[in-house]
Protein backbone atom coordinates (compact mmCIF):
# COMPACT_ATOMS: atom_id res chain seq x y z
CA UNK A 1 0.00 0.00 0.00
CA UNK A 2 2.85 2.45 1.12
CA UNK A 3 4.51 1.64 -2.34
CA UNK A 4 1.69 2.31 -4.35
CA UNK A 5 0.62 5.25 -2.60
CA UNK A 6 4.25 6.61 -2.99
CA UNK A 7 3.95 5.51 -6.92
CA UNK A 8 1.02 7.35 -7.76
CA UNK A 9 2.43 10.90 -5.84
CA UNK A 10 5.09 10.62 -9.06
CA UNK A 11 2.37 9.80 -11.51
CA UNK A 12 -0.38 11.97 -11.23
CA UNK A 13 2.24 15.37 -11.73
CA UNK A 14 3.66 13.38 -15.22
CA UNK A 15 0.03 13.03 -16.08
CA UNK A 16 -0.78 16.67 -15.15
CA UNK A 17 1.82 17.84 -17.22
CA UNK A 18 1.42 15.87 -20.23
CA UNK A 19 -2.64 17.56 -20.05
CA UNK A 20 -4.07 14.12 -18.82
CA UNK A 21 -6.48 14.59 -16.21
CA UNK A 22 -8.12 11.42 -13.95
CA UNK A 23 -11.48 11.44 -12.50
CA UNK A 24 -11.40 11.50 -8.59
CA UNK A 25 -13.02 7.78 -7.61
CA UNK A 26 -12.46 8.34 -3.84
CA UNK A 27 -12.99 11.45 -1.79
CA UNK A 28 -12.51 10.89 2.79
CA UNK A 29 -13.02 13.37 4.46
CA UNK A 30 -12.87 14.31 8.24
CA UNK A 31 -16.35 15.12 9.80
CA UNK A 32 -15.60 15.35 13.84
CA UNK A 33 -14.60 13.52 16.00
CA UNK A 34 -14.17 9.51 15.11
CA UNK A 35 -16.61 10.22 11.89
CA UNK A 36 -15.18 10.40 8.51
CA UNK A 37 -17.48 10.83 5.47
CA UNK A 38 -16.73 9.26 2.36
CA UNK A 39 -17.43 9.46 -1.38
CA UNK A 40 -17.53 7.65 -4.24
CA UNK A 41 -18.93 8.76 -7.90
CA UNK A 42 -21.04 7.32 -10.51
CA UNK A 43 -22.98 8.47 -14.16
CA UNK A 44 -26.08 9.84 -13.57
CA UNK A 45 -28.03 11.17 -16.81
CA UNK A 46 -24.69 12.13 -18.19
CA UNK A 47 -23.17 14.01 -15.12
CA UNK A 48 -20.16 12.71 -12.56
CA UNK A 49 -22.47 12.60 -9.12
CA UNK A 50 -20.76 12.43 -6.24
CA UNK A 51 -22.52 9.78 -3.09
CA UNK A 52 -21.69 10.08 0.12
CA UNK A 53 -21.77 7.38 3.00
CA UNK A 54 -19.87 7.80 6.75
CA UNK A 55 -18.18 5.61 8.74
CA UNK A 56 -17.23 5.63 12.17
CA UNK A 57 -14.22 4.34 14.40
CA UNK A 58 -15.20 2.38 17.39
CA UNK A 59 -13.25 0.15 19.30
CA UNK A 60 -14.92 -2.84 18.23
CA UNK A 61 -14.04 -1.68 14.35
CA UNK A 62 -15.51 0.69 11.78
CA UNK A 63 -18.97 0.74 11.27
CA UNK A 64 -19.89 1.74 7.52
CA UNK A 65 -23.27 3.52 6.74
CA UNK A 66 -24.01 2.15 2.92
CA UNK A 67 -21.38 1.23 0.11
CA UNK A 68 -19.97 2.70 -2.49
CA UNK A 69 -21.70 3.79 -5.76
CA UNK A 70 -18.89 2.94 -7.68
CA UNK A 71 -18.32 -0.72 -8.09
CA UNK A 72 -14.25 -0.27 -8.39
CA UNK A 73 -14.16 1.13 -4.50
CA UNK A 74 -15.23 -1.41 -2.67
CA UNK A 75 -11.53 -2.76 -1.58
CA UNK A 76 -10.07 1.03 -2.21
CA UNK A 77 -12.57 1.68 0.70
CA UNK A 78 -11.62 -0.93 3.21
CA UNK A 79 -7.59 -0.97 2.25
CA UNK A 80 -8.10 3.72 2.85
CA UNK A 81 -9.59 2.92 5.73
CA UNK A 82 -7.02 0.63 7.36
CA UNK A 83 -4.54 2.15 6.19
CA UNK A 84 -5.38 5.31 7.48
CA UNK A 85 -6.76 3.91 10.78
CA UNK A 86 -5.05 0.45 11.19
CA UNK A 87 -8.38 -0.78 11.79
CA UNK A 88 -10.92 -3.13 9.71
CA UNK A 89 -14.80 -2.20 8.91
CA UNK A 90 -16.39 -4.90 11.06
CA UNK A 91 -20.46 -3.75 9.70
CA UNK A 92 -22.25 -2.16 7.28
CA UNK A 93 -25.97 -0.80 7.37
CA UNK A 94 -27.38 0.24 3.94
CA UNK A 95 -30.06 2.93 4.17
CA UNK A 96 -32.50 2.01 1.39
CA UNK A 97 -32.87 -0.39 -1.70
CA UNK A 98 -31.18 1.78 -4.27
CA UNK A 99 -27.56 0.61 -6.07
CA UNK A 100 -25.81 3.86 -4.34
CA UNK A 101 -26.59 2.49 -0.92
CA UNK A 102 -26.39 -1.44 -1.44
CA UNK A 103 -24.16 -2.03 -4.27
CA UNK A 104 -21.29 -3.36 -2.10
CA UNK A 105 -23.54 -5.72 0.23
CA UNK A 106 -22.52 -8.81 -0.94
CA UNK A 107 -19.05 -8.28 -0.88
CA UNK A 108 -18.12 -6.65 2.10
CA UNK A 109 -20.59 -9.97 3.11
CA UNK A 110 -17.74 -11.88 1.66
CA UNK A 111 -14.87 -10.25 3.18
CA UNK A 112 -16.43 -11.23 6.69
CA UNK A 113 -18.00 -7.77 7.05
CA UNK A 114 -21.95 -8.31 8.89
CA UNK A 115 -24.22 -6.27 6.80
CA UNK A 116 -27.59 -5.14 7.53
CA UNK A 117 -30.84 -3.71 6.24
CA UNK A 118 -34.44 -3.48 6.92
CA UNK A 119 -36.70 -6.54 6.11
CA UNK A 120 -38.50 -4.32 3.50
CA UNK A 121 -35.49 -2.69 2.17
CA UNK A 122 -34.54 -6.73 1.59
CA UNK A 123 -38.00 -7.64 -0.17
CA UNK A 124 -37.08 -3.96 -2.18
CA UNK A 125 -33.61 -5.50 -2.92
CA UNK A 126 -34.92 -8.77 -4.28
CA UNK A 127 -37.90 -7.71 -6.22
CA UNK A 128 -35.20 -5.33 -8.11
CA UNK A 129 -32.08 -7.70 -8.15
CA UNK A 130 -29.94 -5.55 -6.08
CA UNK A 131 -27.46 -6.80 -3.59
CA UNK A 132 -28.81 -7.96 -0.17
CA UNK A 133 -27.24 -8.29 3.18
CA UNK A 134 -26.69 -10.99 5.38
CA UNK A 135 -28.84 -9.30 8.50
CA UNK A 136 -32.13 -8.14 9.04
CA UNK A 137 -33.12 -5.31 10.95
CA UNK A 138 -36.62 -5.79 12.13
CA UNK A 139 -37.60 -2.63 13.76
CA UNK A 140 -35.89 0.58 14.76
CA UNK A 141 -33.18 -0.60 16.64
CA UNK A 142 -30.19 0.65 18.83
CA UNK A 143 -27.08 -0.50 17.87
CA UNK A 144 -23.70 -0.37 20.01
CA UNK A 145 -20.08 -0.77 18.98
CA UNK A 146 -17.67 -0.06 21.27
CA UNK A 147 -18.02 3.45 22.88
CA UNK A 148 -20.64 4.29 20.64
CA UNK A 149 -24.17 3.87 20.35
CA UNK A 150 -26.62 4.73 17.70
CA UNK A 151 -30.03 4.04 16.21
CA UNK A 152 -31.37 3.25 12.76
CA UNK A 153 -35.05 4.81 12.32
CA UNK A 154 -38.05 4.09 9.93
CA UNK A 155 -40.03 7.78 9.59
CA UNK A 156 -42.11 6.75 6.96
CA UNK A 157 -42.14 6.32 3.01
CA UNK A 158 -40.29 9.05 1.00
CA UNK A 159 -37.93 9.04 -1.18
CA UNK A 160 -38.59 5.19 -1.63
CA UNK A 161 -40.86 3.17 0.74
CA UNK A 162 -37.85 1.98 2.62
CA UNK A 163 -35.33 4.72 3.36
CA UNK A 164 -34.33 4.47 6.84
CA UNK A 165 -31.82 7.41 8.77
CA UNK A 166 -29.09 6.86 11.42
CA UNK A 167 -29.24 9.05 14.66
CA UNK A 168 -26.34 9.72 16.35
CA UNK A 169 -28.11 11.14 19.49
CA UNK A 170 -25.19 11.77 22.14
CA UNK A 171 -23.24 13.39 18.96
CA UNK A 172 -25.79 15.05 17.23
CA UNK A 173 -25.35 13.56 14.12
CA UNK A 174 -27.90 13.26 11.70
CA UNK A 175 -27.04 10.33 8.76
CA UNK A 176 -29.94 11.37 6.06
CA UNK A 177 -29.12 9.66 3.12
CA UNK A 178 -31.08 9.99 -0.05
CA UNK A 179 -34.11 10.98 2.29
CA UNK A 180 -32.66 14.72 2.57
CA UNK A 181 -31.75 17.04 0.11
CA UNK A 182 -29.26 19.94 0.05
CA UNK A 183 -30.45 22.98 1.56
CA UNK A 184 -29.73 25.00 -1.44
CA UNK A 185 -31.70 22.18 -3.87
CA UNK A 186 -34.19 23.18 -6.18
CA UNK A 187 -36.46 19.86 -6.15
CA UNK A 188 -36.38 16.35 -4.43
CA UNK A 189 -34.80 14.76 -7.27
CA UNK A 190 -35.23 11.45 -8.48
CA UNK A 191 -38.69 10.43 -7.68
CA UNK A 192 -39.30 7.01 -9.56
CA UNK A 193 -39.65 5.31 -6.55
CA UNK A 194 -41.46 8.55 -3.93
CA UNK A 195 -44.18 8.06 -2.13
CA UNK A 196 -44.93 12.13 -3.12
CA UNK A 197 -47.91 11.91 -0.24
CA UNK A 198 -46.15 10.80 2.38
CA UNK A 199 -42.94 12.29 1.64
CA UNK A 200 -43.07 15.54 4.05
CA UNK A 201 -45.43 13.88 7.14
CA UNK A 202 -41.91 10.92 7.05
CA UNK A 203 -39.64 14.35 7.10
CA UNK A 204 -41.05 16.30 10.01
CA UNK A 205 -41.45 12.91 11.72
CA UNK A 206 -37.37 12.86 11.57
CA UNK A 207 -37.13 16.64 12.70
CA UNK A 208 -38.74 15.80 15.73
CA UNK A 209 -36.45 12.72 16.31
CA UNK A 210 -33.64 13.65 15.66
CA UNK A 211 -33.59 17.13 17.93
CA UNK A 212 -30.84 19.75 17.41
CA UNK A 213 -28.59 18.05 14.91
CA UNK A 214 -25.09 19.64 14.85
CA UNK A 215 -24.35 17.74 11.05
CA UNK A 216 -27.01 16.54 8.84
CA UNK A 217 -25.14 14.01 6.35
CA UNK A 218 -26.53 13.65 2.94
CA UNK A 219 -26.49 11.41 0.04
CA UNK A 220 -25.80 14.13 -3.13
CA UNK A 221 -24.74 17.08 -1.35
CA UNK A 222 -22.64 18.80 0.92
CA UNK A 223 -23.37 18.68 4.46
CA UNK A 224 -22.06 22.24 5.59
CA UNK A 225 -25.32 23.59 5.63
CA UNK A 226 -27.64 22.46 8.91
CA UNK A 227 -30.93 23.62 6.85
CA UNK A 228 -31.16 21.03 4.79
CA UNK A 229 -34.20 19.02 6.42
CA UNK A 230 -35.72 21.93 6.82
CA UNK A 231 -35.61 22.96 3.17
CA UNK A 232 -36.09 19.13 2.10
CA UNK A 233 -39.43 19.71 4.36
CA UNK A 234 -40.68 22.90 2.26
CA UNK A 235 -39.74 21.18 -0.55
CA UNK A 236 -42.08 17.96 0.25
CA UNK A 237 -44.99 20.54 1.03
CA UNK A 238 -44.47 22.18 -2.29
CA UNK A 239 -44.38 18.65 -4.26
CA UNK A 240 -47.66 17.40 -2.03
CA UNK A 241 -49.73 20.42 -2.47
CA UNK A 242 -48.89 20.83 -6.70
CA UNK A 243 -49.87 17.32 -6.75
CA UNK A 244 -52.98 17.87 -5.54
CA UNK A 245 -52.88 15.63 -2.61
Amino acid sequence: MRTLILTMTFVFPLANIFGQTEKLKLKISHLTGDFYIYTTYNTYEGNQTPANGMYLLTDDGVVLLDTPWDTTQFQPLLDSIKFRHEKNVTMCIATHWHSDKTEGLEYYKQKGIKTYTTFLTDELSKKNNKKRSEFLIAKDTVFNSGQYSFETYYPGEGHTADNIIVWFSKEKILYGGCLIKGADAENLGYLGDANVKEYETSLIRVQKKCTDPKFIILSHSDWDNINSLKHSIKLAGKLKRKNGR
